[in-house]
């Protein structure tokens, strides 16, 4: 049985994976936070929807690695159009009720597993 946090990314990955500009707004947080090499912050489920069909990115679970009850690190397989091979990558995952709230891309696991829980011991000292 999965939890809300693996049913909000599956359902992401497979929002952001046709490119459905309203599936992708509507499965994410207003704002969602994200990082990637062209930069970091909160932006609207309509940026990030945006942001989906714009670069055409597909992205491919391969492994899971859950942190905590709302963080969850995915390594991925990623690809975009004309990108040919597949570049591994890995997702910080943060997840509030049915939506995430923040994707963090990282160019490797280690660098993914190390930020979330970063953030998970951030949360808990709240």
């Amino acid at each position: 049985m999965r939890s809300n946090l693996e049913d909000a990314i599956v359902e992401w990955h497979g929002k952001v994976n046709a490119g459905d500009l309203q599936g992708a707004a509507a499965a994410v947080g207003d704002p969602i936070v994200v990082l990637g090499p062209k930069g970091a912050g909160p932006i609207s489920p309509d940026q990030f929807a945006d942001w989906v069909v714009r670069s055409g990115i597909r992205l491919v679970p391969r492994s899971w690695h859950p942190v905590s009850e709302r963080l969850m690190v995915v390594e991925e397989d990623a690809t975009w159009p004309g990108s040919g091979k597949p570049t591994h990558v890995a997702t910080v995952f943060r997840v509030t009720g049915a939506k995430v709230t923040a994707a963090l891309r990282l160019p490797d696991l280690r660098s993914a597993l190390e930020l979330a829980y970063i953030c998970r011991e951030m949360a808990a000292s709240e």
